[in-house]
C-alpha cells in the first residue's frame, strides 16, 4: 500500500470515528429535546432550553444559555427553539467541548474563598448574601433549591467539601 493509501485509509478512519461521535451526539440532543416537545412538533419552549442542555451534563451561564436561545430561537413562533435549528449549534458547542463542568478542585478553592476563618463550613446566611449579591445573581427560587441540597439538615451548615463531591461531574460520562 503507498503511503497516500494510508493516509487516505487513516483519514477515512479518522473521518467515520468523528461521523459516528457526531451521530451519537445528535442522538442525545434529540433524545433530551423530545422530552419537552410536549406538543410534539420538534419544538420546545424556549425557557427549557437550559434544563435540556444541563440534562447532556453541559455546565452553561444563564448568559450562554440567553446566547444559545437567541441563536437558534423560531423566528416564525416567537418563545420556542426548533430542533433542526438547535441540532447543529448545540452539537458544535460539545464538539468545541464548551460548557464543560468546572472541576472539583475550583469549584473547593472557591468555597475556601469564601470561608475566611477556614472553619470547614459556610453558614445559610453568609453563602446567601453572595449568591444574591455578587457576580450572576442567583433568584430566589435557584438560592432556595441550592440551600436545600447544599445545607446539612442536622447542623444547619455547609460543608463545601462534602457538597462539593456531590456536584462532581464524572467527565467520562460527557460526550469525549
Amino acid at each position: 500500500m503507498s503511503d497516500s493509501e494510508l493516509a487516505a485509509k487513516s483519514e477515512g478512519g479518522e473521518s467515520a470515528e468523528a461521523a459516528i461521535l457526531e451521530q451519537e451526539i445528535e442522538k442525545r440532543i434529540t433524545e433530551a429535546f423530545l422530552v419537552f416537545d410536549t406538543q410534539a412538533n420538534r419544538q420546545a419552549d424556549v425557557r427549557e432550553i437550559g434544563t435540556i442542555v444541563r440534562s447532556l451534563g453541559l455546565v452553561p451561564t444563564e448568559a450562554e444559555v440567553n446566547e444559545l436561545i437567541s441563536e437558534t430561537e423560531d423566528e416564525t413562533a416567537s418563545g420556542f427553539v426548533r430542533l433542526d435549528r438547535l441540532l447543529p449549534v448545540l452539537t458544535q458547542c460539545i464538539l468545541e467541548k464548551r460548557y464543560r463542568p468546572v472541576p472539583e478542585n475550583i469549584l473547593l478553592k472557591a468555597f475556601e474563598a469564601l470561608d475566611t476563618d477556614k472553619k470547614g463550613y459556610l453558614l445559610p446566611e453568609e453563602i446567601s448574601n453572595y449568591l444574591r449579591e455578587e457576580g450572576e445573581p442567583f433568584l430566589q427560587e435557584e438560592l432556595e433549591e441550592f440551600l436545600s441540597a447544599a445545607v446539612d439538615p442536622s447542623k444547619g451548615k455547609i460543608f463545601y467539601k462534602d457538597y462539593v463531591a456531590l456536584l462532581s461531574v464524572d467527565d467520562a460520562g460527557l460526550f469525549q
